[in-house]
């Protein structure tokens, strides 16, 4: 198979994790940058990482890297990359763009030039004057950064934040790659008690059961890849039978999602059964300021409101030192909470073991970790 060179995409701060994923996936030539991961695979490596990677953007083929300080220099050398070995002749591509820090500032010339460029190629190939369109969509971007080109294929479609279990939203949620993330950082396993007792419209709760029931995150949904002409359809095939041969249907889990909106709950409940984890995700209707699970040695995950708006930081201030005082409690189960709340350590009650600082959205966050002790090692026998 033809070996690619590749990108993960990520939020900031998530490269590291990503980098782990990818390894987990048996991938190879890792290297981590400032908001993605670039890595080499083939047709199967690329239908891996697109339906397990839970905590990425979108997958992209590098198709090039080179310094453009001229619209010549930009044309010249895209319509010099191998165009007709990755797009059919009644190929959709849209071509998107961005340029930060670099003399060709204008995107929607550089998405001109970089679309004409790829016409020309393609013309050499099939001798066509004309491109219909109406065939698979490829997208095509063009990110100058500093005077540098890189031009890469998507081969993911819609944002791997998308995975077809929540059509319904709540207000302020949280995507899933950072619930995602969030959970393989605070490196619950399995073995141990969840919950999330504000748990909104259920995101971190359902993206813990499906890393607990080692459930591919994109297992609901299609890429834009599976109708590349040159894919081969054999490595899509395989990838998703190993999605349903390594899948952990009867895994006992205990995970709690609970908060105080009813309304909410209802969200959570069905988004649940979307993603394919409704059993394993205990639904409660329940104030924070009352929660005392009966395990010891559990994690608790959540996200709660921010305060951005001045009008409810009072309530915000209130909701914190709730958690404060419930979580005390809970002297051998691990916390941590996400908050962009700038006095949250002092409001809340207690000094944060650790904090790592991650985007929501455009909202720079501190992710707290509370950190409680490990469960004891039971005798063998």
């Amino acid at each position: 198979m033809t070996q690619f060179r590749l990108i993960a995409s990520t939020a900031f701060g998530l490269e590291a994790v990503a980098k782990r994923e990818l390894q987990s996936l048996g991938v190879s030539e890792i290297q981590a940058y400032n908001g993605y991961v670039e890595f080499v695979g083939d047709e199967l490596t690329i239908a891996r990482a697109n339906l397990w990677l839970r905590t990425v953007n979108r997958v992209f083929i590098k198709v090039g890297q080179f310094t453009a300080r001229t619209f010549e220099e930009l044309f010249e050398q895209t319509k010099a990359l191998p165009w007709p070995e990755l797009l059919s002749k009644d190929a959709n591509f849209p071509v998107n763009g961005r340029s930060l820090k670099s003399q060709l500032s204008s995107v929607p010339a550089c998405q001109s030039i970089v679309k004409k460029a790829v016409v020309e190629s393609l013309k050499e190939r099939y001798r066509m004057e004309k491109f219909p369109e109406t065939g698979p969509r490829y997208t095509i971007e063009v990110s100058l950064l500093k005077d540098e080109a890189v031009i890469t294929l998507d081969t993911s479609g819609e944002g791997l934040h998308k995975r077809g279990y929540r059509k319904l939203t709540a207000s302020a949620p949280i995507r899933e790659t950072l619930a995602a993330a969030l959970v393989l950082l605070s490196r619950w396993g399995p073995h141990r008690p969840f919950a999330d007792p504000l748990c909104g419209s259920g995101t971190i709760a359902i993206e813990a059961a499906m890393i607990g029931s080692n459930l591919a995150p994109g297992h609901r949904r299609t890429f834009a890849s599976e109708h590349f002409i040159w894919m081969d359809k054999g490595s899509w095939n395989e990838a998703r039978q190993e999605v349903e041969d390594t899948r952990q249907r009867s895994a006992s889990l205990e995970i709690l999602a609970g908060d105080i909106d009813k309304e909410v709950l209802s969200l959570a409940e069905y988004h649940a059964r979307q993603a394919g984890v409704g059993p394993q995700v205990q639904i409660v209707h329940q104030d924070v300021a009352k929660f005392q699970p009966d395990d010891p040695y559990g994690c608790i995950i959540t996200n709660p409101p921010y305060g951005e708006r001045l009008w409810e930081e009072r309530e915000v201030r209130k909701l914190y030192q709730t958690m404060g005082k419930s979580f005390a409690r809970l002297d051998t189960w691990s916390k941590f909470v996400i908050t962009s709340y700038p006095d949250f350590e002092r409001v809340y009650g207690d000094k944060a073991d650790k904090k790592r600082k991650l985007y929501n959205g455009r909202i720079q966050t501190n992710f707290y970790q509370y950190l409680g002790p490990l469960p004891p090692r039971k005798p063998h026998d």
